[in-house]
Parts: C-alpha cells; sequence; structure tokens
C-alpha cells in the first residue's frame, strides 16, 4: 500500500477476498477511498473492466497476488475483479506486472500478526512459471522487484513517483 501511495493516479480493484483481509493488515476501506478510487468485486460480471477499452489504464498491477490468484491468471481463468483486469490487459496488450507470493521453495511471509515460514507447493512454483510465460506480464517476487518493476514502468510513461502522500 506504500507503494501505491507514491504512484501518481492509483485506482485499486479489490478482490472479495481482498477486501475481507486488508482489516486485518490494518487498511479499512473508508481509509483506502479517502486516497484511492476503489472498485470492488460486487458484479458478476467485473464492469470496472470496461474502463480498459476507454485507453483510461496503462498499466494492471495484481499485487499481492496469492497463489490462487497466480493459478488463475497463469490457466487464463478469470473470475474476479483482479482476475479479469489481467486477462483483459493482456488481451489489449497493456502490460501487468503479478507480485506473486508463493515463487520459492520457502517464503517467509507477514500474517496477520506475525511472521510465517511456508513452503509452497511444486504446483505452486508451476504456476508462477506459467505466469513468466504470459504475454504482456512481468512476475516479481517481492516489494524490491516491485518497486524496481514499477520504476522502469513510470520511467517508459515518463511518469514520476509522487514526492508527496499521506
Amino acid at each position: 500500500m506504500a507503494l501505491a501511495a507514491r504512484l501518481p493516479a492509483v485506482d485499486l480493484f479489490l478482490s472479495a477476498a481482498a477486501e475481507e483481509v486488508l482489516p486485518q493488515y490494518g487498511f479499512t476501506l473508508d481509509a483506502l477511498k479517502d486516497r484511492f478510487k476503489v472498485f470492488r468485486d460486487k458484479s458478476a460480471s467485473s464492469v470496472p473492466v470496461g474502463m480498459l477499452y476507454s485507453d483510461v489504464y496503462h498499466t494492471v498491477i495484481v499485487a499481492p497476488a496469492t497463489s490462487n490468484t497466480v493459478a488463475k491468471c497463469a490457466l487464463g481463468l478469470s473470475d474476479t475483479l483482479p482476475t479479469n483486469m489481467f486477462a483483459q490487459a493482456g488481451k489489449l496488450g497493456i502490460p501487468g506486472i503479478v507480485f506473486a507470493c508463493d515463487t520459492e521453495p520457502t517464503v517467509i511471509t507477514k500474517a496477520p500478526r506475525e511472521w510465517v515460514t511456508l513452503h509452497p507447493r511444486r504446483i505452486e512454483l508451476e504456476n508462477v512459471e506459467r505466469l513468466r510465460a504470459i504475454d504482456h506480464c512481468r512476475v516479481v517476487c517481492s516489494p524490491a522487484e516491485l518497486e524496481a518493476a514499477l520504476s522502469r514502468r513510470l520511467q517508459e510513461l515518463s511518469l514520476a513517483w509522487n514526492t508527496s502522500f499521506s
């Protein structure tokens, strides 16, 4: 969220799962709405995806992407707002950046109350590799890689990070 706050003109597209877990990490929907335009996964057809057809967006970022979201994107499934955005962006040639969570044999990650060590299964690692092969998709594996990928994308677009944000 700190990186999102530094990006110019960001809209958030929240899956139902994201909306459910954000409060566990200290983020309320109202606070997000104060800073971002927020789209929620409330329609069966993911109506906000249509904005991609109007040249409103130049990049789609899926972050963080759970193993479920990675699997769906890697297999071409698009049944949530974020997976629909990813699929349609790719079909339109709009670059996507995916911060995949389960990318190494051992992953240390922050749970709501503590740090935990996970051991992704072979299927999760294979899905990350499938995702890497998708056109117009860049997979990143850490917050630092995400920041670097975002910096490169901003530079490609002749844009800059926000220097003042709250």
